[in-house]
């Protein structure tokens, strides 16, 4: 039984009733356990001190110095806190929290911390993440998660968690660019929601005018006005020469190479032929665009010799073999699965890969030997596929080309390159692709093949203009092998059993598929869509809008109805391709995607040592989930820094007129996107007119109440530009051509604003 202890009677009969016990005092020369302590500490006031620990233990003579050491090891291991001369115990986590996963975690080990935490309450505690096999919810590292913990036994808390939901994440702290005047500066935002703050001098820190910094917001002066003190400079975007700066901060995507990942890569060796096929004798080249750098696949192909193939072809495809360089465990390796994939913006490209690897070892180049992984594919004269077979190989490409040379050649504009190549190689890979494009059509994948604007800059990252590269038969032909070669990727894997990462696009959803129809039907044009839609339904519609004129609109809200294409362990095929089975396998070096299905194939095939190991495949699920969320970051990020770089373009442009696109609609406005260089604007709706405008849901459009002047999805328009804010990468403008008139029917969605708008167009 515990016993009192007389130093510790004036504490308790201060102290509320419920926390008056008795506390153990240790033997004579001894120092009180850790659990005493903890158990002192929850008895006692709030207030307590050392001074008071050593009177309710007793603590005497020699035995303080050794009592203050313990205290001092137990603030480090987090058991207690400090706050001046006040000790408390630290806080214990709930049972279910929201924590959060670091950005450069370890996927084998991740480590999580409670998303809010008082310093007060000690450091943070470290709760290691478990997933076991089959859990339903797979975090990975840069997630926030709610999360059920469970604490082990013993004194020093340890604390394991298995996530429940993985949550939205916050950005972090709010960013602007900074520019200064007279009396300090002011935020310019990167957020076209938020509004410019003033920088009084003394808050300015370092940063300079043009620096990208972090700011905290606080209310100043009698009028409680928000104003901004900088806590951090991320950079300068115009000394750097790179817009994308904005987004990869603002969107946490990892920039920089550790130096331990660095001197990995450095520290490579050139894989030789040893081990593996000699493919060097056959006549492979690589066709990219123009700018590439880094060269994954090459392709060549031949008539098929066997005489029970009359007509047919063998088509060989090389890829670059990661996977011998990247080993599963190591610093390279884990950074390319945090990355999740490369990102591409105009001024600048982030690898998933340092550059010894991605550019160099790795990069197919011509008249070097290279490691690969290859495949031979045999055709018959209609396209379809007899056999395939993968083999760990070395290749020597005998030239690297762009699609534009590749295609002049063919087109009869060979050049000192293409020349020798033209007979050899490039007639019998166009043959070959005349059979797998019959083979396609019959297929019949959705035709939905929206032109992309290339956004041209000069050494100092301005734009010099925006172009749309011309589609070319080179494009068709190195899409069209590298999606059979993905197939045979996805159907080797299913057939062998193996675990593999599936590239899977859904079908339509309901919802979806009845927007698409309400609008269809506006514009006179039926769907045929049955429960089971297929692409054949879509492009039938889609020719038919070409017929009727209505191209443009009726292509966006086609592409609005599809389901975003994602990675999964599970097979639900892929509805855009129109095909049962698909596997991203074709670019392991700017998608990780890739380097699982190569581990998982050189598993399977018995290529090798470094093939998926069983931890990787108990993770497919966490590792989908997370390649899925960083391709979707990616896309932001590019989608937004070429907004900001189109905004910049267009500022010295105020009060022109352009002609376009509604590209959008909703209820506050519209979406305008110019034919001459992409760019999108908004129109609000305020400034369409002296009447309500209400938006028809089912027309996609907004309609004068009094008039029935209609503004709608790809209605061509004229637009005179307002307003530009490169930073937030806005742009506003004032429509200046009058829409159609119609009748005001159809589903109401509501009024554009609930007074009558202001404006008349000029």
């Amino acid at each position: 039984m515990a016993r009192k202890i007389p130093g510790a009677k004036r504490f308790r009969d201060s102290a509320p009733p419920s926390i008056r016990r008795p506390v153990k005092r240790p033997a004579a020369g001894a120092l009180p356990s850790r659990e005493d302590i903890l158990e002192a500490l929850a008895e006692l006031p709030t207030s307590s001190s050392k001074r008071d620990l050593v009177r309710v233990f007793g603590i005497a003579g020699d035995m303080r110095v050794p009592f203050k050491g313990l205290l001092r090891e137990m603030e480090e291991e987090g058991l207690i806190a400090r706050s001046r001369k006040t000790l408390r115990r630290a806080a214990e986590l709930p049972s279910v929290t929201v924590l959060d996963i670091a950005s450069d975690a370890d996927p084998e080990d991740m480590i999580a911390h409670p998303a809010n935490w008082d310093e007060a309450d000690g450091e943070r505690p470290d709760i290691r993440i478990e997933t076991p096999r089959g859990a339903r919810v797979v975090p990975g590292p840069g997630d926030r998660i709610l999360a059920r913990i469970e604490r082990g036994d013993g004194p020093v808390p340890v604390y394991s968690a298995r996530a429940m939901k993985i949550l939205d994440k916050p950005r972090r702290a709010q960013i602007g660019i900074v520019r200064c005047d007279d009396t300090g500066a002011r935020l310019v935002p990167v957020d076209r929601k938020q509004r410019e703050m003033r920088i009084e001098a003394g808050d300015l820190g370092n940063a300079r005018d043009g620096d990208l910094v972090e700011v905290e917001v606080r209310a100043a002066g009698r009028l409680m006005l928000p104003k901004a003190r900088v806590t951090a400079v991320v950079g300068n975007p115009d000394s750097e020469g790179a817009v994308s700066l904005v987004a990869l901060h603002n969107l946490e995507i990892p920039y920089r190479f550790s130096p331990s990942v660095l001197a990995e890569a450095a520290e490579a060796e050139e894989i030789g032929i040893e081990g593996r096929e000699d493919w060097r004798a056959i006549a492979f080249v690589t066709i990219d665009p123009e700018t590439a750098k880094d060269h994954d696949d090459a392709v060549f192909a031949e008539p098929d010799a066997d005489k029970g193939n009359e007509g047919g072809h063998v088509v060989y495809v090389a890829i670059a073999d990661v996977a011998a360089y990247v080993r599963p465990g190591t610093g390279l390796d884990r950074e390319a699965y945090i990355r999740g994939n490369s990102v591409y913006f105009p001024d600048r490209v982030v690898p998933m890969l340092p550059e010894r690897i991605s550019n160099d070892l790795c990069s197919l180049k011509g008249g070097e030997n290279r490691p690969a992984l290859g495949l031979r594919m045999v055709f018959d004269r209609t396209g379809h596929k007899r056999a395939h077979s993968f083999h760990r190989v070395t290749i020597r490409s005998a030239g690297k080309l762009a699609y534009g040379q590749a295609q002049a050649a063919i087109d009869g504009r060979p050049d000192d390159v293409t020349g020798p190549l033209l007979d050899p190689v490039l007639r019998p890979l166009w043959a070959a692709y005349a059979v797998l494009a019959e083979a396609r059509d019959r297929r019949g994948p959705l035709a939905l093949d929206l032109p992309e604007r290339k956004i041209e800059l000069d050494e100092n990252g301005n734009v010099t203009g925006i172009h749309i590269p011309e589609r070319l038969a080179a494009h068709r032909l190195i899409e069209e092998m590298m999606i059979m070669a993905n197939v045979a990727a996805a159907e080797t894997l299913e057939r062998g059993g193996t675990p593999l990462v599936y590239r899977v696009h859904d079908s339509p959803g309901r919802e979806k598929l009845a927007a698409l129809k309400d609008f269809l039907n506006a514009l006179k044009l039926p769907f045929s869509g049955a429960e089971s839609v297929r692409p054949a339904h879509f492009n039938r519609v889609l020719k038919k809008a070409v017929e009727a004129g209505v191209e443009a609109q009726v292509a966006e809200m086609v592409l609005r109805s599809q389901a975003q294409a994602e990675y999964a362990p599970e097979n639900y095929g892929h509805f855009g391709l129109n095909l049962d089975r698909y596997a991203h396998f074709t670019s392991p070096i700017r998608r990780y995607a890739d380097l699982i299905v190569h581990r998982a194939l050189i598993r399977q095939l018995g290529l090798g040592a470094d093939g998926l190991t069983e931890s990787e495949a108990a993770k497919l699920a966490g590792i989908s989930q997370h390649i899925s969320s960083t391709e979707r970051r990616a896309l932001m990020a590019e989608r937004e820094t070429n907004d900001r770089l189109l905004a910049r373009f267009m500022a010295d442009r105020i009060g022109a007129r352009f002609m376009g696109r509604i590209s959008g609609v909703t209820k506050s406005g519209l979406f305008v996107r110019l034919d001459e260089t992409g760019a999108d604007g908004f129109v609000p709706a305020s400034s369409l007119g002296l009447e309500f405008f209400r938006y028809i849901e089912d027309k996609q459009a907004l309609v004068g109440e009094r008039t029935g002047e209609t503004f709608g999805l790809g209605l061509p328009v004229e637009v005179r530009l307002l307003e530009a804010a490169p930073m937030a990468g806005a742009l506003r403008f004032e429509i200046l051509s009058e829409g159609p008139k119609t009748q005001l029917t159809g589903k109401r969605g509501g009024r554009g604003h609930p007074q009558h708008h202001r404006h008349k167009r000029r």
